[in-house]
């Protein structure tokens, strides 16, 4: 798909997915728990997430490496000879 063409790999995207995820699901169990008192919901509660948001994050990072706005292109260094062409 020409959408999740980009400059990183699928499998980095993924990982930086999980690990995002994990310390976000930490965040909303403890959340949850000092919410509701209930380890039991707090836990079903980061369990649900955890699911959706790791492919939502996935999805989103994926469209992100394709949109060239705000982004630099490298230049070649001054003393490259292919750069004088």
């Amino acid at each position: 798909m020409i959408l999740f063409r980009g400059r990183e790999s699928h499998s980095r995207s993924l990982v930086k997915g999980l690990s995002w995820r994990a310390l976000g699901s930490i965040d909303t169990f403890m959340l949850s728990w000092l919410f509701t008192s209930n380890a039991k919901a707090a836990g079903a509660i980061a369990g649900t997430e955890v699911i959706t948001k790791v492919l939502l994050y996935y999805f989103h990072e994926r469209a992100w490496t394709a949109i060239k706005w705000g982004t630099q292109q490298p230049q070649p260094p001054a003393d490259d000879p292919a750069a004088m062409i």
